[in-house]
């Protein structure tokens, strides 16, 4: 019996391949594993023992050889027997961390680029009926106790060799998509994706339907609480999504998917409590999302309330202390870097894709006789990054850099200003607005007024903008326009 093995990662190859000569494998390793093994007086071959052929061009090409890749896809060794060749009958391989370089100049992320690794593990993984496939150090300890017990079935094998394409498939895509975005523009022309389970949920948006959650790299720890549902994750990101947008004190309470509530404040105390105010009756059983520490003062107002998910970048000793005794809270601790460019979509009939909507507000264009005052300007600019978090059609009011009423995923806009209304109610005098779109009649505004909304922030662009802006300064409202929109399906 035989066993190669060519590990880029050496985490615990050491102890592997000792139980795999302690089982009467004979090991055969390339350069850099071969001195590895043997400074750890394991007994090993180097392949060119095998090949009787020396590396070549500095290592690239090792175990690129029929006496190593016939030895592997062999159906029976018997086959090997006229060749004058012995079978490979485990094959544990790891990759050049490719990863690693994606930064680095060409010639440095090209050169680790592995080549024969993945034809290694393809052709082990393809002869699973005969040949074991470890491409995991994480694989190590179950494969030992297999082999020991005599248990390492087909259905066994069978699952280290999907392990193992998978392994070479993300290994190709992250190796695509590094190219397309060092060397070429825009969207890629292969949409290839890859992200690993990281959790089973106990179920999806409903009862009757699987989920699970996918990722590369999770950029979120849970501390504390239940498992994370389908649909905590998923407005937790947008939560998360919405904080992020201001440098200052900010908290987010979303409701299925859309804000309830958002505020800024001169900490997240304050920042909370404003956006806690703004839809109070909708915020139960919310989600709470912050872009900073979240301390023991904050911890205490939080405790008051029913929460679901609470998530920000750090939280004190003693505000987890305090937090931790709700039971069923979950508790998240979320990386600020984010680093997506893209955005994905399901849409049934194939894929949707779009780049992420990092735009900023960085000009805009007074287009009614009254300029906006200081404050008016410092809440439309607050209101425009919100309503970006809101669903179409969306209306956001807000004052002192809070949300007052928010109008969410109507069919029609003047609706979206009512429901935010109906919401704000007396809040909304001295209001500000933000519409994620333009009006299309003036209807919008008029409902604004009637609700004491004094100044309107919106992209411009329709047909009747005249018409709009005429209705603006009938009521001596201030008007900006971004000229672009934000929306959100």
């Amino acid at each position: 019996m035989r066993a190669l093995i060519s590990v880029s990662n050496k985490e615990r190859v050491e102890y592997i391949a000792r139980e795999l000569e302690n089982l009467g494998y004979e090991i055969v390793s390339t350069g850099g594993t071969y001195r590895y093994l043997s400074s750890h007086g394991i007994k090993v071959k180097k392949v060119e023992e095998v090949t009787n052929f020396p590396e070549i061009l500095g290592g690239r090409v090792k175990t690129l050889h029929p006496a190593i890749m016939g030895a592997i896809l062999a159906r029976e060794p018997e086959e090997l027997v006229p060749l004058g060749m012995e079978s490979i009958d485990v094959v544990i391989v790891n990759l050049y961390p490719f990863e690693k370089f994606i930064s680095a100049d060409e010639d440095e992320l090209i050169e680790n680029i592995d080549i024969g690794g993945v034809a290694l593990l393809r052709a082990a993984a393809k002869n699973y009926h005969r040949v074991i496939v470890i491409s995991s150090p994480e694989q190590y300890e179950e494969a030992v106790k297999l082999l020991k017990e005599g248990k390492f079935d087909l259905e066994k094998r069978r699952e280290y060799a999907m392990k193992a394409f998978a392994v070479t498939a993300s290994y190709d895509i992250l190796i695509y998509n590094t190219l397309w975005r060092r060397f070429k523009e825009g969207l890629p022309e292969h949409l290839l994706l890859h992200a690993k389970k990281f959790e089973k949920l106990r179920y999806g948006e409903n009862p009757h339907q699987r989920g699970a959650f996918y990722s590369n790299i999770p950029r979120f720890t849970q501390l504390h609480g239940k498992k994370l549902s389908f649909n905590n994750i998923y407005d937790m990101s947008g939560a998360w999504e919405l904080v992020n947008e201001f440098d200052e004190a900010a908290c987010a309470v979303i409701k299925h998917s859309n804000p309830c509530g958002a505020a800024l404040g001169d900490d997240l105390l304050e920042a909370f409590q404003k956006a806690w105010a703004s839809d109070p009756l909708s915020a139960y059983g919310s989600i709470v999302a912050f872009n900073g520490s979240v301390t023991e003062e904050v911890a205490k107002e939080m405790k008051k309330k029913f929460i679901e998910v609470v998530i920000a970048p750090e939280f004190t000793p003693e505000a987890l202390e305090i937090l931790k005794k709700k039971k069923n809270i979950r508790i998240i601790v979320a990386e600020k870097e984010k680093s997506d460019d893209y955005e994905l979509r399901d849409v049934g009939f194939g894929f949707l894709l779009q780049d992420r909507n990092k735009k900023r507000l960085e000009r805009f264009k007074v287009v009614t006789k009254r300029e906006p005052s200081h404050e008016e300007i410092r809440d439309l600019i607050f209101a425009w990054y919100v309503v970006k978090h809101v669903k179409s059609n969306a209306i956001v009011f807000a004052k002192d850099l809070a949300t007052v009423g928010i109008g969410a995923g109507q069919m029609s806009r003047v609706d979206a200003v009512k429901i935010a209304a109906m919401k704000a109610e007396a809040r909304a005098k001295g209001a500000v607005m933000a519409s994620d779109a333009f009006f299309p009649f003036r209807d919008g505004i008029d409902e604004a007024f009637k609700a004491g909304i004094t100044a309107v922030i919106q992209p411009g662009g329709s047909i009747r903008d005249e018409e709009v802006i005429e209705a603006a300064d009938e009521h001596n409202m201030a008007m900006i326009f971004t000229g672009y929109r934000v929306f959100r399906h």
